[in-house]
């Protein structure tokens, strides 16, 4: 397993790279966005560790341009800790959110975690699901509408796959953040809002007046089947 490391504070990432070389993961450096984005385009990782905050691209440009070609999954560290701060980093396409300074045990979770949402697809695959234009195949993780790819980052993949396996049913943001995202989620829990609405944009024809992603006002989201 391959992970892209990229923060300004290389004490830093020098200390992150030792953690995750002992857990068996290989693991390049970078140390601002525009090299993050140049190494994200000429290598394959199996996720990205980057920094909100940095010289040249920031996290949020370089998250949204590596999401304009790559659905790698990515952790995004920050000084920050404000909700609106952790809605802009999921805006952009990141899979995570991690304030600083965490414990490096958390970090190591997170990315074990995220890893593993990554590659489950290969071993529990089934035949491609559809709905309108949309066909999402879970051998391959790829989902395509009109026959052109779409991509998504990995919890919209796994929002998507999870409303459409039980269509009907309605579902609150605390229900999703747990059974979604997989651990206790701290943050706001309009960051489900965000990743429904992003879902909307990408795949329904109206996403103003979406027919398959819905809403139960008061209640939750749903699948219409």
């Amino acid at each position: 397993m391959k992970i892209l490391v990229v923060d300004d504070e290389k004490t830093l990432v020098k200390g992150i790279k030792f953690n995750l070389e002992m857990e068996g993961y290989t693991v390049d450096c970078a140390y601002d966005g525009e090299e993050a984005v140049a190494l994200a385009k000429s290598d394959n990782y199996d996720l990205i560790i980057l920094d909100l905050m940095m010289p040249k691209k920031d996290g949020l440009q370089a998250c949204a341009e590596i999401r304009a070609f790559s659905s790698v999954p990515i952790i995004m560290l920050t000084a920050r800790s404000t909700d609106s701060d952790t809605l802009m980093g999921f805006e952009s396409g990141a899979d995570d959110y991690i304030t600083k300074p965490f414990n490096i045990l958390l970090l190591k979770a997170r990315v074990r975690a995220l890893i593993r949402r990554s590659s489950m697809s290969s071993e529990s695959a089934s035949a491609p699901k559809g709905f309108g234009d949309v066909v999402i195949d879970e051998e391959s993780r790829r989902v395509k509408k009109c026959g052109e790819d779409v991509t998504l980052t990995i919890k919209e993949y796994d929002l998507l796959l999870f409303l459409l396996k039980n269509a009907g049913k309605v579902y609150s943001r605390e229900n999703l953040l747990n059974l979604v995202w997989g651990y206790d989620f701290i943050g706001d829990p309009r960051t489900v809002d965000v990743h429904i609405r992003r879902l909307r944009e990408k795949l329904e024809d109206d996403s103003a007046h979406p027919k398959y992603i819905l809403t139960k006002w008061g209640f939750g989201y749903y699948f219409n089947d």
